[in-house]
């Protein structure tokens, strides 16, 4: 069967993951998932991720989860945009997830961006997912 969201299924994957309590999770690979983990890797909300090629052409994508005293450090994470409803925001109207606590990812001209890295190279885009 075809998976028709695969940015919801790797957000899933990492909710469910750290809700059981587990060091990592996997995922397959793909150039937009890469750039999402790039961001919330520089954000701090995850350890960090590995690509590993299963065989020619199919990867898969190791997501190590990051805790705190025992919690996990990504307490919400919701999809924002699905295929059936794509959500896009001009620069001024952006979003601010708990008013700068958490960070809203967007997929932008300029590559994968957190909503404070978009702001200052000043470009707008699709708002992929919100983290707090």
């Amino acid at each position: 069967m075809s998976m028709t969201d695969p940015v919801g299924d790797m957000l899933t994957r990492i909710r469910n993951g750290q809700r059981v309590g587990k060091s990592s999770v996997v995922s397959p690979a793909s150039k937009l998932r890469t750039g999402v983990l790039d961001v919330l890797q520089r954000e701090g909300y995850i350890r960090g991720y590995n690509v590993n090629e299963i065989r020619k052409g199919v990867s898969e994508i190791t997501i190590e989860l990051k805790y705190f005293e025992g919690d996990a450090v990504i307490k919400q994470i919701d999809r924002v945009s699905t295929p059936g409803r794509r959500v896009y925001s001009k620069i001024k109207d952006l979003p601010k997830v708990y008013n700068g606590l958490g960070i809203a990812v967007l997929s932008t001209p300029k590559g994968v961006l957190s909503d404070q890295e978009a702001r200052e190279q000043n470009v707008g885009g699709e708002i992929l997912c919100k983290v707090f």
